[in-house]
């Protein structure tokens, strides 16, 4: 019971030793003036602001429809992510014939299509969420090409032996060894996502934390843009231990499978 409850101490310190070295550093060149005081509030200040535009301003709704946003680009970029994914990963004709395209459209930088987003699906919400989607998709299929590719055909052969059709095979056999690449996929595409939210608000958002970021930069407001940042970091944080915590749950058969005797 007592090595139970040290390891247990152990690991929290470990998970908040970081954050503590991290906000003790940042006051110290906040407070020792290493940086010009109006270019770098203290984490005390930064604490105070955030919680009166939690309370009692527009925070609450910038966080959720951000959210909004991006859950809306993730889940319509990883649905058509992982079948590309498995059709490039499965098939090589398919592989030859799309892997060029994939890679060419996969190095552009989502903030360079802004404008002709706007040329063709004008300012609103599906603008934002198409900038998103985009992100979200090329981050996911690569993810998802690189676990399909690496699948060894000895499942399949075994498989065969057994009698499995092709459609057995596939919803028996493939896609539960694709199950943890689809959940990276999906992690990864979520982290690009976030990363690209600001981008994707430029688009004449008035909502959002990516909207909340520049207005503070039109006017100086320093503090209100490391709230936004801050408010950003821990959505995505908070959205991708979930995601940890469900794929350890999802695929803890496979650790079973895997693990010798």
């Amino acid at each position: 019971m007592g090595d139970s409850v040290l390891v247990s101490f152990r690991k929290i310190i470990l998970l908040m030793l970081p954050w503590f070295l991290l906000i003790l550093a940042w006051h110290l060149i906040a407070t020792f003036g290493l940086v010009n005081e109006a270019l770098m509030p203290t984490p005390a200040h930064v604490g105070a602001k955030f919680f009166d535009l939690l309370f009692n301003g527009r925070l609450p709704m910038d966080i959720l429809k951000s959210t909004q946003r991006v859950v809306l680009g993730v889940v319509l970029g990883i649905a058509v992510a992982v079948p590309v994914g498995f059709l490039i990963g499965w098939y090589k004709d398919a592989r030859t014939f799309l892997d060029p395209l994939i890679n060419f459209f996969r190095a552009l930088p989502p903030i360079a299509l802004i404008p002709l987003v706007i040329v063709y699906f004008g300012i609103d919400e599906p603008a934002k969420v198409i900038i998103l989607f985009y992100a979200s998709f090329f981050a996911g299929v690569i993810v998802m090409y690189e676990g399909v590719s690496q699948i060894s055909p000895i499942y399949i052969k075994v498989a065969k032996t057994l009698g499995a059709n092709d459609w057995e095979i596939f919803t028996r056999v493939i896609v539960p060894l694709c199950m943890p690449h689809i959940l990276t996929a999906l992690r990864v595409a979520l982290g690009v996502a976030w990363a690209t939210l600001v981008a994707s608000e430029l688009v004449a958002a008035q909502q959002g934390l990516g909207a909340l970021i520049q207005s503070a930069g039109s006017f100086f407001q320093i503090d209100v843009i490391y709230v936004g940042i801050i408010s950003i970091g821990c959505v995505a944080l908070s959205m991708d231990l979930m995601l940890r915590s469900l794929s350890q749950r999802w695929i803890r058969w496979q650790e079973r499978v895997e693990s010798p005797a």
